[in-house]
């Protein structure tokens, strides 16, 4: 397990966890060295992370939404105070819809990187807005493609992260989470109705993405791989 979020069955979201937590795990041969997390918030996945590299720092500005602890004090639309070459791997989930200079974060990311380093995304695409004013864009994987090459990346891989029923669900059970209120009583009855639809919507939406030949047009977000020429 991954994430504290991945076995908590009684919430909405679970299965978001769970996909994130599949493709950390696919990847694990791709964390080496010294990796930089971009956009760390609370630093959720760095002990998982320390079990495959040999440092950990964490990147975030102070006007955070998050309870953030970040190693470095940093606004990601702006150059970082980091030299050149310096990181293995850089990981950055769920942060590019929030940057309105995304081309910079990515500049900046190929600038910090060894020769060879890779660089790991997590991108919303069909997801609310979230975290408010600051969520700026959604992104298909040609306007991915065209800005990591622009930062001089190579072997980018784009894969959806799911198909249109697990989307379909997880914006529904999103939507529905937000009538969860009023008092505690209220919000208990509340919950208990929608958790049925909640888990069963959940178990069952990976199983009919089978149905769902091409996943890209409809899916909830995209995980990105890319390399920095080199070794």
């Amino acid at each position: 397990m991954i994430s504290k979020n991945h076995s908590n069955r009684l919430a909405h979201n679970w299965l978001v966890y769970n996909i994130g937590d599949q493709f950390l795990e696919k990847f694990i041969p791709l964390f080496k060295g010294t990796l930089y997390d971009l956009g760390a918030g609370e630093s959720p996945y760095k002990n998982f992370f320390l079990q495959h590299v040999q440092q950990y720092i964490a990147v975030d500005w102070v006007g955070s939404f998050h309870a953030t602890q970040a190693d470095i004090a940093a606004d990601l639309n702006q150059p970082l105070p980091i030299e050149s070459e310096v990181a293995d791997t850089i990981i950055s989930l769920s942060v590019m819809e929030h940057l309105c200079e995304p081309q910079t974060m990515l500049n900046e990311a190929n600038r910090i990187l060894k020769p060879g380093g890779r660089i790991i995304l997590q991108i919303p695409w069909q997801w609310w807005i979230h975290e408010a004013p600051y969520d700026f864009f959604r992104y298909t994987p040609y306007g991915l493609k065209y800005l990591l090459e622009k930062a001089n990346f190579v072997d980018i891989v784009i894969e959806p992260q799911a198909g249109f029923f697990t989307t379909l669900v997880l914006k529904w059970n999103y939507f529905t989470n937000r009538f969860v209120r009023g008092p505690k009583t209220l919000r208990w009855v509340i919950k208990s109705c929608l958790l049925p639809f909640w888990y069963l919507g959940q178990k069952s939406a990976p199983i009919l993405d089978k149905l769902d030949h091409n996943w890209e047009l409809e899916t909830s977000g995209y995980f990105v791989t890319a390399r920095k020429l080199g070794l």
